[in-house]
């Protein structure tokens, strides 16, 4: 094995051989227009592996060794993970507004058990988001009784890991009101570093686990209240969307709320969703 020098090239053949890889096992379209970028992504994994050539670390991915060891660092550098807190707003002011009272209405004194799911989770801003909306909508509404959890789903294992962790840079709570952010979020003890930490009263409201969407059965064990899958499905050709998009409305109960991305659209497509506002949907 030769140590890697500089960049190498990705040829044809292996491009064809980790594209055909990507589509069939985790749904992600990679089409001869991404070449240049899968190759660029991927060379910072054969430095870091000392591979010569892509010939010697695709023969090393598909080893049994390969699929133990890299996979998740594979997978990491080939998926895009965008992300924010209060992410297309409207949807967070539409389940305050909406989703939750319609969902929680006639619960009485009975208390009510929610399950939110927030599918491809990324860095952990959108979960964590869902728990400061719900948190905020007890607060003014505390008669309403009722308990929830939010599972938080992605395909990869580093960016789950720092999820878990809840540490973010100061500046990617900008979008966030400072009494909210004052609220859920602790300062580092050390003055110097621009961190905040997730509160451990949200966090406990969350599991995260690893999930892949052409995984056969999500194995949700109850039934999901509402599903936000945001701009995750654009990286699926459609077929693949509409056969994902099929499992997800399996998992969600009827009445329960499904939210897309803004550039994303189930339009022409046969699924028991009804239109609830853009990007927002009903499961009948």
């Amino acid at each position: 094995m030769d140590r890697i020098v500089g960049t190498v090239s990705l040829n044809s053949r292996e491009f064809a051989k980790l594209s055909s890889y990507i589509h069939t096992e985790f749904g992600i379209k990679m089409p001869q227009a991404k070449k240049t970028l899968l190759e660029s992504r991927l060379q910072k994994r054969l430095r870091k592996l000392e591979f010569g050539s892509f010939k010697d670390y695709c023969e090393y991915l598909f080893s049994s060794d390969g699929r133990a060891y890299e996979l998740p660092h594979f997978i990491s550098q080939i998926t895009t993970n965008k992300t924010d807190f209060f992410r297309e707003p409207d949807h967070f002011e539409y389940m305050s507004r909406t989703a939750l009272p319609t969902l929680l209405r006639g619960a009485g004194s009975q208390q009510r058990h929610l399950n939110i799911w927030s599918a491809g989770c990324s860095t952990g801003e959108e979960p964590y988001t869902l728990a400061i909306v719900l948190s905020e909508f007890k607060e003014r509404n505390p008669d309403i009784l009722f308990t929830y959890k939010i599972i938080a789903t992605d395909i990869s294992p580093e960016v789950i890991k720092t999820a878990q962790n809840a540490v973010y840079h100061h500046d990617t709570t900008i979008p966030i009101p400072i009494q909210v952010k004052r609220k859920y979020f602790m300062k580092s003890k050390d003055k110097s570093k621009p961190i905040v930490k997730v509160v451990p009263e949200l966090r406990q409201q969350i599991q995260y686990k690893q999930l892949n969407f052409m995984d056969k059965d999500y194995n949700m064990k109850n039934p999901i209240d509402m599903i936000f899958c945001r701009n995750v499905l654009i990286y699926f050709d459609r077929p693949t969307q509409e056969k994902v998009l099929m499992k997800l409305c399996r998992c969600l109960r009827v009445g329960g709320y499904f939210y897309q991305g803004h550039s994303e659209s189930t339009q022409g497509m046969n699924l028991p969703l009804k239109s609830m506002a853009p990007t927002i949907y009903k499961r009948v």
